[in-house]
């Protein structure tokens, strides 16, 4: 699957006008409007709703990365629309591309050809549905992606560090599609192509609609008012209140319908739908993408794709429920899986490409080990109201069978041109241990972790621990600390027993809710003992709908109403920040001085045992009763 060297019209949605009039189109149906640049691929949202609705009969084009700075040409060289203009801010949030943790503004853009920067605004949707507006007053405008689905409710605003109101409140749009869109997305196209109009459209499933205040019912068993914005601009606890009914609601398998007052409106969130079954994300991903970026950014590379190419997504949802992840409000907690048919078509596309070399880089998902699980008798999943299935215990009705996903590998790895296949996405090693009851799936869960270790490992495998100090997992919803040493334990024995020399590696946070100073040291000192030195860090960044960002705003717990402990100050954080690098002799100052200022000189000989304060003229490590120079790895 070479990269053509003209635009075929047949192979591509249309971005130009010159590209509409070559398939022959007077008018356009939709037009859609991207933050991202147009890459042709089952991973990127706009694509898939473009794709989605032309399998339906539509004309659709897309209009990548408009200039929104100069006369807004790019929003009226299409013209007007038959049924809508759909927004798509991007597969990455704006805010979390723009901005790094310490609120710095970040030098480069994966979803932007050659990674240039400045290519989109912050809050896309807020800012291409007013041009929108100003230019086509009477046009329906639909939004959708990860911008507007997080940020459906009033949400904490960490860049501007304050409370904002639903999207709806700020972005002229008739309605918001949140989540995965391509049901709700189709269902609308038909109603207004049947001549509905949008603002009588409010009953169309995981759509989100402003409506006058005087439509909002009393509550009850399907309704569920929450605060008002103006309420919780007074009182943070009750926008705490707030996000357990809205997590609760976005991770039922029968939802009520959400009401939130904005002054005098509403903003109308109804339910989702029920998980895609397997014949409808199959038909998501079996539509024809050339899977490659438009031919407009010949010569250039678009880091988003280089990273995704030649990997395979199996399955969406995840029932994890972290506390800092934002993965359930978007596609829910309930697994929808790919038919092994599907995979394999796509696995053989991949294969054709001119560059690749037979390594599949990742068969995985939102987790990787969470294909086709689910609830073994479903009656109980449909009256559940638990955001996680894993925390703080697996649930007893869940199925965690491998063997499916086994299955997978095993056939991708037995077709032509296919040398191997990786895990690249986080592996949840609590679920793949955690006993079923069944000897037969326990066996089989066994296998994967080895078939797993030794197969499908490309020199590091990545898992997610995120803290070792159960306090803070607890309030991260993650298993314990003890459980990693668990899979250590296999991880090396594999390793041992097959010759390998491979890396586990393991992602860690700084400074989230309920983690203190002290807790970091621990941390610092943990993994020290397992002489690691960690790469894959990060500080805490609150994003809208986590319940880690509302304890973080508000500094209560959701659901239990205790106060919780957040690092919030610059000095705060990079307090915590800081041990992690307690290898780096630059940072060895700066930790002596907070253990000592936290009265623990306990850890600072744990942490540098060979440290002397009057006699300490080069670095070195002490292990096993003797000093050893260290020169690459300094303490």
């Amino acid at each position: 699957m070479e990269r053509p060297s003209y635009i075929d019209p047949r192979l591509w949605l249309p971005t130009s006008v010159k590209e509409v009039e070559a398939l022959g189109w007077d008018e356009l149906d939709v037009i859609l409007f991207s933050g991202d640049a147009y890459v042709d691929h089952p991973s990127f949202g706009a694509a898939v709703i473009g794709r989605v609705l032309q399998a339906h009969g539509l004309k659709v084009a897309i209009v990548p990365q408009p200039n929104w700075r100069d006369d807004l040409r790019d929003f009226r060289k299409l013209g007007r629309p038959r049924l809508f203009f759909g927004i798509s801010p991007g597969a990455m949030d704006s805010m979390v591309n723009h901005y790094t943790a310490a609120r710095r503004r970040r030098s480069d853009d994966a979803y932007t050809p050659d990674g240039r920067h400045g290519m989109r605004p912050d809050y896309p949707t807020i800012v291409y549905s007013r041009a929108l507006r100003t230019l086509f007053p009477d046009v329906p405008i639909v939004a959708g992606g990860i911008e507007a689905s997080l940020r459906r409710v009033s949400h904490y605003d960490y860049w501007e560090d304050r409370l904002r109101p639903s999207i709806m409140a700020d972005a002229p749009v008739d309605m918001i599609l949140y989540g995965m869109g391509e049901l709700s997305v189709v269902q609308l196209a038909d109603r207004l192509a049947s001549g509905e109009k949008i603002g009588d459209i409010t009953d169309l499933p995981q759509s989100v609609t402003l409506r006058p205040i005087a439509e909002m019912p009393a509550q009850d068993a399907e309704n569920i008012v929450l605060n008002s914005f103006e309420a919780c601009l007074r009182d943070k606890r009750k926008q705490s209140a707030n996000f357990k009914h809205v997590e609760q609601q976005s991770n039922r398998m029968h939802a009520a319908t959400i009401w939130q007052p904005h002054g005098d409106k509403v903003v109308r969130i109804n339910p989702m739908y029920p998980p895609m079954t397997t014949a409808q994300i199959d038909a998501s991903f079996d539509l024809p993408y050339t899977r490659l970026p438009h031919p407009r950014y010949r010569g250039k590379t678009i880091p988003a794709w280089e990273m995704i190419k030649h990997s395979v997504n199996l399955h969406r949802g995840c029932f994890g429920g972290c506390a800092f992840c934002t993965i359930s409000a978007h596609q829910g907690k309930f697994i929808a899986s790919r038919s092994k048919e599907s995979i394999l078509r796509e696995v053989k596309q991949i294969t054709r490409m001119s560059d690749f070399k037979g390594y599949i880089s990742d068969l995985g998902g939102p987790s990787a080990n969470m294909y086709r699980m689910g609830g073994r008798d479903i009656s109980v999943c449909e009256r559940c109201m638990r955001p996680s299935c894993l925390h703080p215990k697996p649930c007893p009705n869940l199925d965690n069978d491998h063997g499916p996903l086994l299955d997978i590998y095993h056939a991708v790895d037995a077709l032509p041109g296919v040398k191997k296949s990786f895990i690249g996405s986080g592996v949840r090693y609590d679920l793949s241990m955690h006993p079923s009851g069944n000897e037969r799936v326990d066996r089989t869960n066994r296998r994967y972790n080895e078939e797993l270790i030794r197969d499908h490992v490309s020199g590091r495998l990545k898992v997610a621990p995120e803290h070792t100090c159960d306090n803070v997992l607890q309030v991260m919803r993650k298993p314990s600390f003890s459980q990693f040493y668990e899979f250590k334990k296999i991880f090396d024995r594999v390793n041992r027993t097959c010759g390998l020399r491979q890396q586990l590696i393991p992602y860690f946070i700084s400074s989230h809710p309920g983690c203190h100073e002290i807790d970091m040291a621990q941390l610092a000192a943990e993994t020290r003992d397992l002489d690691m030195h960690l790469e894959q860090v990060q500080d805490f960044t609150p994003t809208p709908m986590t319940v880690a960002t509302e304890i973080y705003y508000s500094g209560y717990h959701p659901y239990t109403g205790e106060k919780v402990y957040c690092a919030v100050s610059p000095e705060e954080k990079l307090a915590q920040r800081q041990y992690f690098f307690w290898y780096d002799r630059t940072y060895r100052p700066g930790i002596i001085s907070s253990l000592r200022r936290i009265h623990r000189p306990d850890l600072i000989r744990r942490l540098f045992p060979g440290y002397n304060p009057h006699l300490d003229s080069s670095p070195v490590d002490r292990r096993d009763g003797r000093y050893v120079r260290n020169r690459r790895n300094r303490i």
